[in-house]
């Protein structure tokens, strides 16, 4: 049986894919899988959850600019990389899986330092800082984007897979979905989110737009407006009877069931992380992007270009969002079915919905490679 270590922190958008690639593993054949994270990151308390063996080691991210403190964490990643070296040796890894976020770092320089077969798999068009510095090392880069290949140092190592997504997002059906979540199958629904903790440009904006569509009909909103601003939203709205708002509007704190909101959407409204962007795609949805302007590089700019490029978006700046920029695109999208329609085929070209599976048959060949 293959051992396996998968390792990816701080984010959902690095946790969620190293946990889809390992139920694609387990697919495939019986393995032995642990993961390594932070012991104190959002990783340590979702990945037990979601039945895998976890074990935390120290890591911390390095600023982008020479500082004391860069100094501090250069020396604390030295000594977790010697940590990660004797995990390996108690573990003994077939290959090394890393998805993003600084705590790859010290456990796959072990693993290379080990001569130990290793994987990272990079989400975004703009590469961040470890996987940057990472990719001259491993094996192989499984790339969310073709365009980031140019920001690697060696593209012969470099496979465009696309990023893995719930095989649930997949499978989900619009007129099931739309059954369970009460929206009627001649509205126009429009999915509107900011992430769990929210986006306060977006729900700033909403404001507007619930009030511009209230007396409307035709048109559903789906507005999850994130955990932190849920309150204030229905506080200045006024009139909101268990998340009800005018004719079509429904307002919640969070969607615990996604994959039916996505399905049963015409369009929606979001930030350009990498995962979403899978994730849309995978629906063929047509979308209105506003990118977090304060993600690191401005990577979510650059996810975004991406599907404007290929017509299947719209971008809105994040300092230039107003509701009647808002209001006027969804507008125009709603009593333009042609632009729709055309926006969901190149949508289409986009969606990669086997990337989990991709990755996880390179990871096995990589250890196969590595047992010979």
């Amino acid at each position: 049986m293959k051992r396996i270590i998968l390792s990816g922190g701080g984010t959902g958008g690095h946790i969620y894919p190293a946990i889809t690639i390992a139920r694609e593993i387990s697919k495939i054949e019986d393995v032995e899988i642990l993961f390594v994270g932070t012991p104190n990151g959002m990783e340590a308390e979702i990945v037990p959850k979601e039945g895998y063996r976890f074990i935390g080691i120290p890591a911390s991210g390095l600023a982008r600019r020479l500082t004391f403190n860069n100094v501090k964490v250069l020396l604390k990643t030295v000594g977790s990389v010697f940590k990660a070296k004797k995990l390996l040796r108690q573990f003994n890894p077939d290959v090394v899986i890393g998805t993003g976020g600084y705590v790859c770092g010290p456990i796959l320089m072990a693993a290379v330092l080990s001569h130990i077969p290793t994987l990272i798999q990079e989400q975004n068009v703009v590469p961040g800082i470890t996987n940057r510095i990472l990719g001259r090392f491993v094996d192989k880069v499984a790339l969310g984007y073709a365009e980031a290949i140019s920001r690697f140092p060696y593209p012969e190592k470099c496979v465009y897979t696309g990023n893995p997504i719930r095989s649930d997002i997949v499978k989900t059906q619009r007129a099931e979905s739309r059954k369970k979540l009460k929206i009627p199958e001649d509205s126009f629904m429009v999915l509107v989110t900011g992430g769990s903790r929210g986006a306060k440009t977006i729900n700033q904006a909403m404001l507007g737009v619930h009030k511009y569509f209230k007396d409307k009909s035709g048109i559903y909103i789906h507005h999850v407006t994130g955990t932190l601003a849920y309150d204030e939203i229905v506080k200045s709205l006024g009139e909101v009877k268990d998340g009800r708002y005018g004719k079509g509007s429904h307002i919640i704190k969070y969607e615990y069931d996604m994959p039916s909101a996505l399905a049963a959407a015409d369009l929606i409204v979001c930030r350009a992380g990498a995962i979403s962007l899978a994730e849309l795609a995978a629906k063929e949805l047509p979308s209105i992007l506003i990118p977090y302007p304060y993600a690191s590089e401005d990577h979510q700019t650059f996810n975004a270009r991406v599907f404007v490029a290929a017509g299947a978006s719209k971008m809105i700046i994040d300092k230039y969002m107003t509701d009647k920029e808002l209001i006027q695109d969804i507008s125009e999208l709603c009593n333009n079915y042609e632009t729709l329609e055309n926006m969901s085929e190149s949508t289409k070209k986009l969606k990669k919905i086997n990337a989990g599976a991709d990755i996880a048959h390179l990871a096995l060949e990589l250890a196969e490679r590595g047992k010979k």
